[in-house]
Parts: structure tokens; sequence; C-alpha cells
């Protein structure tokens, strides 16, 4: 969620004419600088996308993910990443940008390796299937987000609320094994995490107004892409309860 650093209220130069010299508009540098950040994001998050999905078949296929995930290292490894994910939000004006791409890659491998257990629950065919469905969704919804012109802030407060909400929902779930909230929590995921997607977008469209021309830009492109990355595997996953076809 790319709450990390607030947009400028003003754009500088946005709209300018070319000057009768030739000069190029502020406009347009403004517009072709925002399209090399956004792309640089989206060039970072299907990077890592891509990282995870191969590590975690590769794993899957070696016959070694079923016994670590059953034992006391595969809660290390669900763990992992959430632990790289709140050392880049929190450590994220101490760090280099070399160290958050480091810290991006890492968190990459190590949810390939937890994801690795969705080939052993689900057919191939039909995580596929879902991974093209997600994709499909996930570039829609960013696409609106990035080209609506209607403000979607007002979203932030009420997705949050929505995450925790799911996230005490599914430890409640844990004890009580309630089919029917295992559904309705699945469902809301989905759509939370869709609505996040254009949310986060249009966040990271807005900071680079703020981050251009500075030392932050660079950090700007790693942390939109973990944005971005965590709300496509969040609304896989999801999705997947209702796609998957179990192995049993």
């Amino acid at each position: 969620m790319a709450n990390w650093n607030d947009p400028r209220t003003t754009r500088e130069g946005f709209g300018v004419s070319p000057s009768l010299n030739g000069a190029v508009a502020a406009g347009d540098r403004f517009d072709a600088g925002l399209r090399r950040h956004m792309l640089s994001i989206y060039n970072y998050m299907a990077s890592g996308v891509l990282l995870s999905g191969v590590v975690a078949l590769l794993f899957a296929n070696s016959g070694m993910a079923a016994a670590v995930l059953g034992s006391g290292l595969g809660l290390v490894l669900a763990f992992s990443p959430l632990v790289i994910v709140l050392a880049m939000s929190f450590g994220a004006n101490r760090f280099s940008a070399g160290t958050l791409q480091a810290l991006f890659w890492g968190f990459a491998v190590l949810m390939g390796l937890s994801l690795s257990s969705i080939f052993l629950m689900y057919t191939g065919a039909s995580v596929a299937a879902t991974f093209f469905a997600t994709a499909g969704a996930f570039a829609g919804l960013s696409l609106y987000g990035y080209t609506t012109k209607k403000d979607l802030s007002g979203w932030g407060s009420f997705l949050i609320m929505g995450v925790i909400g799911l996230l005490i929902a599914s430890v409640i779930n844990i004890f009580l094994q309630s089919p029917a909230l295992m559904w309705a929590v699945s469902f809301l995921g989905v759509l939370i995490f869709a609505g996040l997607t254009a949310y986060d977008t249009q966040m990271l469209k807005r900071q680079y107004d703020t981050v251009r021309g500075t030392e932050w830009a660079a950090k700007a492109v790693i942390l939109g892409a973990l944005n971005l990355y965590l709300d496509f595997i969040n609304m896989f996953m999801f999705l997947l309860r209702f796609m998957g076809t179990s192995r049993d």
C-alpha cells in the first residue's frame, strides 16, 4: 500500500507549452519522467513475481518442499517475508537504494519458497489459470488507477481496515475451521486487494511529483514495486481458493 510518502499538492510546470525556440515543454518532461518511473516500478514488480514463481515451482518439484514446509523451518519460511517487508517499510530512510533492492530480491525468493505449497495442494493447470486471471485483473485495475480522474485517496483507510479485518477473521478461522467464513474471507480478500491495486497505482503515480529528482526516486521504485507485488500475490492467493483444483 503506497502510503509511505505523501504526494506534493502542486505540479511544477505541468501543461506548459513548448517555447518558441523548440525547447521541450515542462509538462512533456514530467510525463516522460512519470512513464519511466512507473515502467520501472512495473518491471521490478513483474520480475519479482516471476522470480517467486520460478523458485516456487522448482522447490515444489525438487521434492524438498513437502518435508521442509511440514517442519519448523516451514514456519520460518512463512514469516521471513513479513520480516523483510517490515524492515523495508520502517528502514527505508536508513537503507540505501542498493540495500532495498537486495532486500526486495531476497523477499521474492523467500516468498517463492513459501508459495511452493500451492503446487502441492492444487493442480498446475489450475494454478496457471488463476495466475493469468489475476494478471489480467491486475492489469485492468492498475490501468484504471493510473488513468482515472477520480480521486481514490478516500479508499485508503477503508481498504486498510479491510486488510486488518481479513487478518483477524483468518486467525479466528484457524480455530473455528468454518468453511462459510473461509469463503467469505476469500471473497472479500479478492475485492479488497483489487481495490488496493487501483488505489496504490494512483498513489504511486502521485508520489512521482514528490520524489523526482531526489535520492528517494530509486527507493520509491523499489518500495512501489513491493506494494504492487503484495497486491498481486494476495489477490492471486484469495482467487486461487475459488479457481484452484485440489490434487486430492
